[in-house]
């Protein structure tokens, strides 16, 4: 068999392996995209743009409800006459494929049409039958998504469900203590979105951190908030420019007194701190819940760039072999970091790795990084795919980009003799199917169920 017929033969084959996407932000009951704006200006897209010269560099908002159509419709206008230089981009690719392949739209994006698309797409944003399709049609069974997104419910037979509330571990553009801000944000409220990437001005928080023991029970506070039996996990972010280590409880009291003149010493041992009596509390519920972490993008003025340390590699190993009952997973946005974490992953029972994330999540990076997985890990330590998206039209050109990567990797493979036909399709059905189930608890949703 030829190279093209068997890439054809496993393209195929695969869109019949069903699938989880274990990380998402869909809205319950708002799966779609609300306009061409969710479409042409993902955060990833709007990089893109941005990048070419675009003026307007930041992300719309994260939720449906909070982009009006009137800004929607400025950031369009604005977006439209870079279009032509991000059309080699692989965002651009995904932009195309969602176009041509769910709305029939073939033609390039201009001044003159941009609303007619935009219309076509403000048709579908309520049609919920449509973007449960969208789902049917790339065979993905179940979707994680934030349980701050959850809605009313009305999509908990497609949906379940993580925690992302208290970044205590990420670093914020101009910060040096956030760790401290954000248990204060959430300390004495139940579960809640988190604080955006790049937010400028912190909102006024009800409480305020003073003392040792203050840090304890906004902790406490926290962890007994967590609605275990709502979630499969609680996802945050692991930032390279924290100097991660033990901290003593007179260290923490003494960092507490400078917080007003903090700095990169300080915002280190509050993290620390507040990091580690956080793991060690909720590993007591570490059968109830898995802890995800993003690594690998730090904070820029509008988004993130990729950064890891072998230095924080090595320490987040340590934070892991601290807490040996609690199932740790990383999503990585690093090209090269991904052999090191692999090699840890082989040596850690507890810590395993899911998909391409952020920076890494552009076609020759994921190809690179799969094969490296494939090769070093079993296929019960890692996860094939998540698409991160904020609508069901993302999770379609992911699912898409991923899959067309994949079936590349497994015909190499293939052609050097490593896997058979069979196997291949078996480590494909193993990443993509049977792993989400195991390391993480995603369940199929059950049958005839739909809404």
């Amino acid at each position: 068999m030829n190279t093209k017929d068997l890439v054809s033969e496993l393209e195929q084959a695969l869109a019949d392996v069903p699938m989880f996407d274990i990380h998402t932000h869909l809205v319950g009951g708002k799966l779609g995209a609300r306009g061409l704006h969710d479409v042409l200006l993902y955060h990833m897209v709007v990089s893109d743009l941005y990048a070419a010269g675009c003026p307007s560099g930041a992300r719309l908002s994260q939720f449906p409800q909070w982009t009006t159509r009137e800004e929607a419709h400025a950031r369009i206008q604005d977006a439209v006459p870079y279009l032509g230089q991000t059309q080699n981009t692989s965002s651009a690719w995904g932009v195309r494929i969602i176009l041509s392949d769910l709305y029939g739209w073939h033609k390039p994006i201009t001044a003159d049409n941009w609303r007619a698309l935009d219309d076509a797409i403000r048709e579908r944003a309520d049609d919920r039958v449509w973007h449960h399709s969208i789902l049917d049609r790339l065979n993905i069974q179940r979707t994680g998504t934030e349980i701050a997104r959850r809605g009313k419910g009305e999509d908990d037979a497609r949906l379940q469900y993580a925690l992302e509330w208290g970044f205590f571990t990420r670093c914020q553009w101009g910060e040096h203590d956030t760790a401290l801000y954000e248990l204060e944000r959430c300390w004495g409220r139940a579960p809640e979105s988190p604080s955006p990437i790049g937010s400028g001005g912190r909102p006024p928080t009800e409480r305020t951190i003073r003392s040792l023991v203050d840090v304890h029970a906004a902790i406490m506070h926290y962890v007994e908030s967590i609605p275990y039996r709502q979630l499969i996990s609680t996802a945050t972010h692991i930032s390279t420019d924290i100097n991660y280590r033990q901290v003593t409880e007179p260290e923490m009291e003494s960092a507490l007194q400078r917080r007003a003149q903090a700095g990169p010493a300080e915002r280190d041992l509050y993290a620390s701190y507040v990091n580690e009596v956080f793991l060690s509390a909720l590993e007591k519920h570490a059968d109830e819940i898995a802890f995800q972490f993003s690594f690998g993008a730090e904070p820029l003025p509008f988004e993130t760039g990729s950064r890891l340390s072998q230095q924080t590699i090595s320490q987040v190993a340590e934070m892991i072999a601290r807490h040996p009952k609690l199932r740790f997973q990383c999503f990585l946005a690093s090209r090269h970091a991904n052999q090191s974490l692999c090699t840890l992953a082989r040596e850690l029972p507890n810590f395993s790795l899911a998909g391409y994330w952020w920076h890494n999540f552009f076609p020759d990076v994921i190809r690179q990084v799969m094969a490296e997985r494939l090769d070093m890990l079993p296929v019960n330590k890692q996860i094939g795919f998540f698409s991160d998206a904020y609508c069901v039209e993302w999770t379609y050109a992911k699912a898409v980009l991923v899959r067309k990567q994949l079936v590349r990797v497994l015909a190499e493979k293939i052609a050097q003799d490593q896997y058979s036909l069979a196997e291949a399709l078996a480590v494909a059905r193993a990443i993509l199917w049977e792993s989400p189930r195991t390391l993480l608890g995603m369940v199929p949703r059950k049958a005839g169920l739909t809404m």
